[in-house]
């Protein structure tokens, strides 16, 4: 089994490549973090020319279809070549894009069972609070969720997964082969909501990207928050 250290290098590197074949241009860089059974992959400086050309023409949209088409068909050779080459059995893939930043995340969900550790909470945040505020912006969006586990994968990068979130229309979207249009409209809704909450306070940290994506079949939502180092608090 390969070190997890080792992994990310070739994760990083294997990405990397993967989107410059299918973009025409890949990301400046790629940083790769593992907290089993989840994968994050957090692209920076990723905008090919063709799509800087839609965005010039306020086609953002249509750029995030082009997109989530695109993962949806790289899904099947990604979770292979990871298999091959690195020995990570990959169960689903996510991705998330903040195309004026530049930014993009994946999320690769392991096989296997994740446990929530509370000894990797950094100490100056209160974790109450914290999943307080969760159900406060999940409420807002869509309702309470039943389950939500908090995996924090190093100091300035969080993983939230909420299980049970979807409304009864949601549902009804999803029966009818609207995921699509339901994901366009729910990514920046739930942006915005954190962006607008009290989180920042909370983590006593800057947040600087917000990423989501769902698993509509399973009732499963995944936020992963990116943020400054810690702020310093004054004497």
């Amino acid at each position: 089994m390969k070190k997890d250290k080792t992994i990310e290098a070739e994760v990083s590197g294997y990405i990397s490549g993967l989107l410059r074949t299918h973009f025409g241009k890949g990301p400046r860089s790629v940083f790769v973090a593992i907290r089993r059974p989840f994968v994050i992959i957090h692209l920076r400086e990723f905008l090919a020319p063709t799509e800087k050309v839609l965005m010039s023409q306020h086609e953002v949209k249509r750029v995030q279809e082009i997109r989530d088409l695109l993962m949806v068909d790289l899904d099947s050779r990604i979770k292979m070549d990871l298999l091959k080459s690195v020995e990570l059995d990959i169960k689903d893939i996510y991705a998330d894009w903040n195309l004026e930043n530049k930014t993009g995340m994946l999320i690769l969900v392991l096989d296997g069972e994740g446990t929530e550790d509370d000894s990797e909470w950094p100490k100056d945040i209160d974790n109450k609070a914290f999943y307080q505020e969760i159900i406060d912006i999940s409420r807002e969006a869509q309702k309470e969720p039943e389950k939500i586990e908090v995996y924090w994968l190093n100091p300035r990068t969080v993983l939230i997964q909420r299980t049970g979130i979807m409304i009864e229309i949601e549902k009804e979207l999803i029966k009818n082969n609207f995921t699509e249009q339901l994901k366009l409209a729910k990514r920046p809704l739930e942006s915005n909501l954190i962006y607008n909450s009290s989180l920042e306070q909370i983590l006593n940290r800057n947040i600087t990207d917000v990423f989501t994506d769902w698993n509509f079949t399973e009732d499963i939502g995944y936020m992963v928050l990116l943020m400054d180092p810690e702020r310093e608090t004054g004497h």
